[in-house]
């Protein structure tokens, strides 16, 4: 038995510990951080849908102050003490807010708080764990166990959603809290496991994560100095404005529909089960040949067509039915699809700017955009826009980033075809110079 499987994991001897380890460890993350995910969202409504764009700004604050803390805390922890401090730290503050919610101290300031906690929550612990994983696994590994340990993270991903929508009208909203605590206590022993069946080494992890938490504000240098990197700015937060907008539009929508927390919570949990699930099909069975059929361009401009088209179908009909729809579509969509496609634009950038003006980008540049664009909707609703012409307003936003989009990829293509064709030049000019010279 053991065998079968060593044989259909790929494994060689002495993997199949650290895998298995590893995959709990990303399941009951995943899990964990979608338990908490809906229930952020509920917080989002509880603490004021017309005070959004000051929490949206407020996330972006924190983050730029979290990204050099946690940058100071990879260059002081060992791997091991890196992952106790990082979630237990994580798990103390979810119980005080716990704490905080069951008691109604404050409940409006205590929503906003954990809506804020919740959004940079997500960027590191997600980060820190592949951090773990490089450290675990050589190259070599990770080109066969990489896809087996991902598969983890997409059943949390499936699991923690569904469990949410399971229990959130038995247990209630802030009992959930309770749940992902379980789940992030036991993701914290699968992180110490995995370290320890596979005799990682604390020293040399944290070179590879000090060169990217390092990287994310030298990265800014590289991104204002690149017109491609700035090009890819400009995408990002075009994608990340648009989302705020439709997220703005969600909760109103959810909140004006129903009146019970614990039903609003089931409805955000639906919503992520859905595209999960979605996700991981169309990933296993549709991104590759997609993206290899459609070509990078159409890839990069088929999601922000889509996007244009399901803001005119909000305009037409704001109702609950065509949001849950046009969210579910929009976000399995981007995850399979634009983000792969996303992430390609940067296999023809310097290794440094991959490490650097990636995490910049990636943490600055997608939480700049959130916060700009929340003030923007804000604005225009102040000037007498209701949620029928907000959502009229992103279509031609969504069209500019379909056409950006698909000019990006135009150009992605070129900067390879460019590469490619130096190459064999260089090789033949270095062997020039070497019959010159002999």
């Amino acid at each position: 038995m053991v065998q079968r499987i060593y044989r259909a994991l790929a494994l060689e001897a002495g993997e199949l510990q650290p895998v298995v380890w590893s995959f709990g460890y990303f399941f009951f993350l995943l899990a964990g951080y979608f338990v908490l995910r809906p229930v952020r969202d509920e917080m989002g409504i509880q603490g004021g849908v017309d005070d959004l764009a000051w929490v949206f700004s407020a996330t972006f604050v924190v983050m730029l102050l979290v990204v050099p803390l946690f940058g100071w805390a990879v260059r002081r922890f060992s791997r091991r003490g890196l992952v106790l401090a990082s979630y237990g730290f994580s798990i103390a503050v979810i119980f005080g807010f716990f704490l905080l919610m069951a008691s109604g101290v404050a409940p409006s300031w205590t929503a906003r708080g954990f809506f804020v906690w919740t959004s940079v929550f997500n960027l590191f612990v997600i980060s820190l764990f592949w951090s773990v994983m490089n450290d675990v696994f050589d190259k070599q590994q990770s080109l066969r166990l990489f896809g087996v340990i991902s598969a983890g993270g997409s059943l949390g991903a499936i699991a923690g959603p569904a469990l949410t929508t399971w229990l959130a009208d038995e247990l209630g909203t802030v009992n959930l809290l309770l749940i992902s605590i379980a789940m992030l206590l036991i993701a914290t022993g699968c992180a110490l496991a995995v370290m320890r069946s596979a005799g990682s080494s604390p020293a040399g992890a944290s070179t590879q994560a000090d060169r990217s938490r390092d990287g994310v504000w030298a990265g800014a240098v590289h991104v204002f100095r690149s017109p491609y990197l700035l090009a890819i700015c400009l995408f990002i937060v075009l994608y990340s404005s648009l989302s705020t907008f439709l997220y703005f539009e969600q909760a109103h929508i959810v909140k004006n529909a129903f009146a019970s927390s614990a039903t609003r919570t089931q409805v955000f949990a639906g919503m992520d089960l859905a595209t999960n699930t979605i996700t991981l099909f169309l990933q296993f069975f549709a991104t590759a040949r997609l993206v290899a059929w459609l070509g990078l361009p159409v890839a990069l401009a088929l999601i922000p067509a889509a996007v244009a088209a399901g803001f005119g179908a909000l305009a037409l009909w704001p109702t609950l039915a065509v949001l849950v729809v046009f969210q579910v579509v929009r976000r399995s969509g981007n995850y399979a699809l634009t983000k792969p496609s996303r992430e390609m634009l940067f296999g023809v950038v310097s290794r440094e700017d991959k490490y650097k003006a990636k995490n910049f980008i990636d943490t600055v540049v997608y939480r700049f955009g959130d916060a700009a664009s929340g003030w923007l909707y804000t604005g225009l609703g102040a000037i007498g826009l209701g949620l029928a012409g907000l959502a009229l307003a992103a279509v031609p936003l969504a069209g500019i980033w379909a056409v950006f989009g698909y000019g990006l990829g135009r150009v992605r293509q070129q900067r390879a075809a460019s590469a490619t064709n130096e190459k064999p030049f260089a090789v033949d000019a270095r062997q020039r110079h070497r019959r010159m010279t002999s």
